[in-house]
């Protein structure tokens, strides 16, 4: 039997700590969803990429990283800002799955009310791999290269992303 486990996150941008926790999490199931949450965000400083811009970064990171992709299924939802039919929400648009591999506290707590089973995914250098940190980085025209796959340095550049997150934080201040 297919063990398929569920995998959360915003992925803006998609880092080497997420790429880390993706593998890590194969070694436990045989395929896996990764819900790109906020999906309907993008062109602000916390989530300075569109959803599509994210799918490709994590998909031709997972290619470059020599992770099966036929194991691997991308899927954006949009927020619902309703806590209680969340879950139902995200399954409406997800294949079954069997656990969830999440370290956030909401997540956790939403998913073991519906009966899910959820497993901690070991965070990878925390305080280098964080989003918010590597797009401060980005917007202060610091070194941030290092933190994110070369696949994705390499979408950033072709969407003009570190530009755009440059020029969203001047309109915000």
């Amino acid at each position: 039997m297919t063990t398929r486990g569920l995998y959360v996150g915003r992925f803006s941008p998609f880092h080497l700590g997420h790429l880390k926790t993706i593998k890590t999490i194969l070694e436990e199931v045989d395929e896996l969803i990764i819900v790109i949450g906020s999906a309907q965000q993008s062109h602000t400083t916390a989530d300075p990429f569109t959803a599509g811009e994210r799918i490709l970064m994590i998909h031709y990171s997972l290619k470059t990283g020599k992770i099966p992709l036929e194991n691997i299924f991308c899927i954006p939802v949009y927020d619902i800002f309703r806590n209680p039919i969340w879950v139902s929400h995200v399954q409406s648009f997800t294949p079954p799955f069997s656990v969830v591999f999440t370290n956030n506290s909401l997540i956790r707590r939403l998913f073991v009310e519906a009966g899910y089973q959820v497993r901690s995914s070991k965070l990878v250098k925390r305080s280098s791999y964080k989003g918010s940190n590597i797009r401060q980085l980005m917007i202060e025209g610091a070194k941030w290269e290092h933190l994110v796959p070369l696949s994705v340095q390499k979408v950033i550049a072709d969407i003009d992303g570190l530009k755009r997150l440059q020029e969203i934080k001047q309109t915000t201040d």
